[in-house]
């Protein structure tokens, strides 16, 4: 902050002394000094004025307000984003300038839209929600939409004024009356509003409105059932959400699954492994859902080769799976598990070992009469593949308390079966044979 605070004053004295300053190189095109942002130092292209009288472009200055930052960069008197002014007049110097050097490459600057006041945007919701009543808010659900895809500044209007709640009431409100005509176009602007408040998020959990989320997340169009997706993400992923859905959760599981199984995208797949792991981790009832789907050999499988945030995911979904006796029995019996929960120890993240560390503990933990003799294999099977060494290492380093005592435990496991693993590189699993 310093930093940028010093290099915007610098910026700012330069103007006042060389407000046209030379071309560094032969034949190079200068930006006058006072055309440039004193935090970016570019051409700037929505000159806003804050109330110190120093001039910013508006993408720079609202970035900078954005961090949490609310002084200004250069006199550090308190600024607000509703402080900021446009300057039409430095605007429209600044494209003439463009004009005149057009000959030279620079492409005139355009016009910046005007953006959204709160006044409007209240307006356009007052239009939204007595037009659905009568299943006729297309239009207007449709320039809410575009107005808060134009800019980051309208779209944060907007959910100042809640429309993310009003967005939601229409949706349930169609969803009830069965028009389904405008469900996706509802839906479509209020993803532009997540993450949704607690309100929002709640309504949307509504009998009528899940129901129609999950319609849409089998049968729409690919925008369609990502947009479900991330919707029943954020009916799902708040408190008290499972005692919400009641009989719906069977249903909200499948059509997640679904998504996980074929994937329409990847912002998909991770918004459905997210939602299904709340899901999941709410009720052990339904993480043995999860695991009937045959969704566990899906994780294990995707965990081979995948980036790290879906490696995540899917750990914490597998491991939420596995507090489940079928996710349990559905994991040990295929050849990857072990090994590739060894393997990821280390090799992702600090929140990736942990859940690794997490899912072996449950694996190797005995029940009684089978689910003890396959808890045994796996045991046998991390120490052939290293687990015994990563895990001392993981002491070593240090790891959370709940972390800590997990690998102890299974520490103390695997050290009764140490005779009946030799240990073997946990790098290379080319030579294992994947089940499905």
């Amino acid at each position: 902050m310093a930093l940028l605070a010093r290099r915007a004053r610098k910026a700012v004295m330069a103007k006042a002394a060389a407000p046209a300053p030379l071309p560094q190189r032969a034949g190079e095109l200068a930006i006058p000094a006072h055309f440039t942002c004193p935090i970016s130092l570019d051409l700037m292209r929505d000159p806003v004025t804050a109330p110190t009288g120093i001039t910013y472009d508006r993408e720079g200055i609202e970035a900078w307000l954005d961090t949490g930052r609310g002084v200004c960069p250069v006199s550090h008197a308190p600024l607000r984003h509703e402080d900021l002014v446009p300057n039409h007049a430095t605007r429209r110097v600044i494209q003439d300038w463009c004009v005149a050097n057009r000959s030279r490459g620079v492409e005139r600057i355009p016009t910046p839209k005007i953006p959204v006041t709160p006044v409007q945007a209240s307006e356009l919701l007052f239009e939204v929600a007595d037009s659905a009543r009568g299943g006729r808010c297309a239009g207007a659900v449709a320039r809410v939409r575009a107005l808060a895809r134009d800019s980051e500044r309208n779209r944060r209007c907007f959910v100042s004024v809640g429309t993310g709640r009003v967005l939601a009431a229409a949706f349930e409100s169609l969803a009830g009356a069965g028009a389904t005509g405008a469900l996706e176009d509802v839906l479509s602007a209020l993803v532009c509003m997540m993450p949704l408040d607690e309100e929002a998020a709640r309504v949307l959990a509504s009998s009528s409105s899940i129901g129609s989320l999950v319609a849409i997340a089998r049968h729409g169009s690919l925008a369609g059932r990502l947009n479900a997706v991330l919707a029943i993400k954020e009916a799902v992923s708040r408190d008290g959400a499972f005692v919400d859905l009641a009989d719906k959760v069977d249903e909200v599981v499948d059509a997640l699954v679904r998504i996980i199984k074929a994937p329409i995208c990847p912002q998909a797949t991770k918004a459905a492994m997210v939602a299904t792991y709340h899901l999941a981790s709410s009720d052990e009832r339904v993480a043995a859902k999860v695991a009937s789907t045959g969704l566990v050999p899906v994780l294990i499988e995707a965990l081979v080769d995948t980036d790290k945030s879906v490696s995540e995911k899917a750990l914490a979904l597998l491991d939420a799976t596995l507090a489940s006796e079928e996710g349990r029995a559905s994991a040990r019996g295929h050849a990857l598990a072990m090994p590739i929960l060894v393997k990821k120890m280390f090799r992702v993240s600090d929140v990736a070992t942990e859940l690794a560390v997490s899912a072996m503990w449950r694996l190797g933990c005995k029940g009684s009469g089978d689910e003890e003799a396959a808890a045994t294999g796996c045991l046998v099977e991390a120490l052939r593949v290293g687990a015994f060494q990563k895990l001392l290492l993981l002491l070593q380093v240090g790891c959370r308390d709940a972390t800590k005592e997990k690998a102890t435990e299974l520490l103390k496991m695997l050290n009764k079966h140490k005779g009946l693993g030799e240990c073997v590189d946990a790098v290379d699993f080319r030579g294992l044979n994947r089940l499905s």
